[in-house]
């Protein structure tokens, strides 16, 4: 046992303290305000620390897809150590190699090392001095650093506030650890006191949930300290639809536990069906079968099973006993969409933390340090509908309409848009802080626990799930920047240039239909259509068109950019913001080949080729039967930097760039060769620049020739 464990923290206040308002005040207050917080913040996280019974339990791993406690008990305070010098609010670390240990490793993610090989963990003493040692370091912060009000993700203060936030979230992902560990590796404390109270499992209903609009988001003037996935705009109508008063408890979902549910691969999805068999699991993970009877583990006991308690389980268990409803009753029930969970929490939850007077709900450690019964405490007809545990969505979390990365925590919400991850709202027991606020957005993988239940609802709506993925293939994500990234010294964009040019070249003609040839993601094929009525983007690879298409039915891409090494950036862009919003009923894209098009690519009265005859296996058969695709006087504009490779074009098919005849022959001498007995060179050859960025620090710098032709009337 830990000498700091003597004496254990019994101060009942720290389960009564709530985030920060900081928007205004007195700045010296505020200044105490957040000083206090700080410390209650990693007084309850020390606290929740003193459960374990014993050094060895640190170093056991409780789940194997998490680090043992030990890695977290260091972890909340080495993220203070990595964002202030992030924020070049310090200038030195205070371990560099404790906070190498401790920097990175909650997920599943690829830069998680769980190999135990690879730790020599120091002891709990030794991760307890260098907390006091960053706690100190921090309360200087406080002190010295300037503050004024507002407090916006900008300040200095918000970073201390980041720091205090982040420690709160893994106080309830670390006392789900803890309710992993053996029993005889954990111990009581006065600090966490389960409810004691059960009774029968209470008789669920569905109540009417009328239809209405929210907005969900917000904006950067909010009060609250906020992750950034909570900030943008996404407005949604919400049709009627009906949902059960309680949160499904222990009883009730034991009816699907003794039909039989875990055994019908029916009620399944098939990734729950995969975890399922890879686990064995014949009922959720906290329920504990003793003979006949069920127990329930706590995160410091084992008790006899309160039926009337919610049930905790992962996204997927939900996900089967809602199916497996819905065959019962005939009616549509799943889990809500997080607009849904919103709407419904605006209809019954008055106030948000911070400004309650007491939690209206089994919430913000403010009641029990536990569950405790679905029918304790009511919003109007329903109970639950904040607090006592999360509630699982049907919704895989993405970034709203305008989200932006945090610069001091890149890789706080776009590692989860990956549509892997659900999201919970509402709310446990022990989530503290902005967990506990309205806007709280936070995912896990669906076939993680957490202190999660859920509430099923009936609606006909279909629940549309948004495949937001930030792209990252390397190549694909630089013809993203390329077409709707930055600009780069002083070049223009080179495909909204290329569609200028062909709007110019055909000023005064017919504009019907056009087409962008080798369209790669697909920029000019919209900005052709500010002045076409039908634009058509052909490409030979299908990665390069889909992001026509997401832009064409989304109206947005998101994709990493490289900047240095392992290092990345997010980026989202949005055809409105580059005033193209009007263009997509216009556009349509299609996988072909441009050496060997489907007969129905004809009839253009525009073609436009950037950046391809040098990239064609067959370039000369390409430019010989081109005019068979456009209507009599259409335009042809080609753009190329001419660079012959053999890896996209065998030397022979090359049709310039070499010697003929003893001669330089250039490409533009082919193309003047080859096309002038069919079409009228109509413009002088013209240098258009192309700059393509790799990483933050290497750019390619090219410059296409343009030659525009056209055919006789």
């Amino acid at each position: 046992m830990l000498e700091r464990d003597v004496e254990f923290q019994t101060d009942l206040s720290l389960r009564r303290t709530r985030t920060i308002q900081l928007d205004q005040g007195d700045p010296d207050q505020k200044r105490e305000e957040i000083r206090n917080y700080f410390h209650a913040s990693f007084d309850i996280d020390e606290a929740l620390l003193q459960t374990l019974a014993y050094d060895e339990t640190f170093y056991r791993r409780a789940d194997p897809l998490r680090h043992p406690l030990i890695f977290y008990f260091g972890h909340t305070a080495t993220f203070y150590v990595n964002k202030l010098l992030m924020a070049k609010l310090i200038e030195q670390r205070l371990d560099p190699k404790l906070e190498s240990m401790f920097a990175v490793g909650v997920d599943e993610m690829s830069w998680d090392d769980l190999n135990t090989d690879h730790y020599d963990w120091p002891s709990p003493p030794e991760v307890q001095a260098y907390r006091d040692r960053l706690r100190a370091l921090v309360d200087d912060l406080i002190s010295t650093l300037p503050l004024t009000l507002p407090i916006t993700w900008d300040s200095p203060f918000w970073i201390i506030m980041m720091g205090i936030e982040h420690s709160r979230i893994h106080l309830e992902t670390s006392s789900v650890l803890i309710r992993q560990l053996p029993l005889d590796h954990v111990r009581s404390h006065p600090l966490w006191q389960s409810q004691a109270s059960a009774g029968p499992t209470p008789v669920n209903e569905f109540l009417d949930v009328s239809a209405g609009t929210l907005t969900l988001g917000k904006t950067r003037k909010h009060a609250l300290y906020g992750w950034d996935n909570e900030y943008g705009g996404h407005e949604e109508n919400i049709p009627a639809f009906r949902a059960a008063k309680y949160l499904v408890s222990n009883g009730e979902y034991h009816n699907f536990v003794a039909d039989g549910g875990y055994g019908e691969d029916q009620w399944w999805t098939s990734e729950g069906r995969g975890w399922r068999d890879f686990h064995k699991a014949a009922h959720p993970r906290f329920w504990i079968r003793r003979g006949d009877e069920f127990l329930l583990r706590l995160m410091l006991e084992e008790i006899p099973m309160p039926w009337d308690w919610p049930v905790e389980v992962n996204q997927l268990e939900a996900k089967a006993f809602c199916n497996w409803m819905a065959a019962r009753l005939d009616r549509p029930i799943r889990l809500p969409t997080e607009a849904e969970w919103v709407l419904l929490r605006d209809r019954t939850v008055k106030q948000d933390q911070p400004y309650w007077d007491k939690a209206p709900g089994n919430i913000n450690l403010e009641h029990y340090a536990s569950p405790c019964p679905v029918n304790t405490f009511a919003f109007d007809e329903f109970y639950d509908v904040i607090g006592n545990v999360w509630q699982w969505t049907e919704t895989p979390i993405s970034g709203f309409r305008g989200f932006e990365v945090h610069p001091a925590y890149d890789d706080f919400s776009t590692p989860t848009f990956d549509t892997q991850h659900n999201l919970m709202k509402g709310g446990s027991w022990i989530s503290t802080g902005n967990e506990a606020t309205r806007d709280a957005r936070y995912a896990f993988r669906r076939h993680f626990y957490q202190h999660a239940g859920f509430r099923p609802v009936e609606s006909e709506a279909a629940v549309n799930i948004v495949q937001d993925v930030y792209e990252t293939d390397a190549m694909l994500c630089q013809y993203c920047d390329f077409h709707y990234g930055d600009t780069h010294f002083g070049v223009p964009n080179f495909s909204k240039v290329l569609a200028e040019r062909c709007l110019d070249l055909t000023d005064g003609q017919a504009r019907g239909r056009a087409l962008d040839l080798g369209c790669s993601v697909g920029r000019a094929t919209f900005e052709l259509a500010r002045g076409f009525q039908d634009v058509t983007g052909l490409d030979f690879s299908a990665n390069f068109i889909r992001i026509g298409v997401e832009l064409q039915e989304r109206g947005r891409i998101q994709y990493t950019r490289q900047d240095e090494g392992e290092l990345s950036s997010f980026v989202e862009c949005h055809l409105e913001d580059l005033d193209l919003g009007h263009t997509p009923d216009r556009v349509s894209f299609f996988q072909a080949d441009a050496c060997n098009m489907k007969d129905i690519h004809t009839g253009y009265d525009l073609i436009l080729a950037a950046n391809l005859i040098d990239r064609l296996y067959a370039p000369r058969k390409f430019l010989e039967t081109i005019h068979t695709r456009l209507n009599p006087g259409g335009t042809l504009v080609l753009a190329s930097p001419y660079t012959w490779l053999e890896d996209y074009t065998e030397r022979p098919e090359w049709i310039g760039g070499f010697r003929k005849d003893g001669e330089p022959y250039t490409t533009l001498d082919a193309l003047q060769d080859i096309l002038s007995p069919r079409f009228e060179m109509i413009a002088e050859p013209e240098d258009i620049p192309f700059v393509i960025r790799e990483t933050k620090r290497k750019f390619q710098h090219s410059i296409a020739q343009l030659t525009a032709w056209k055919l006789p009337p």
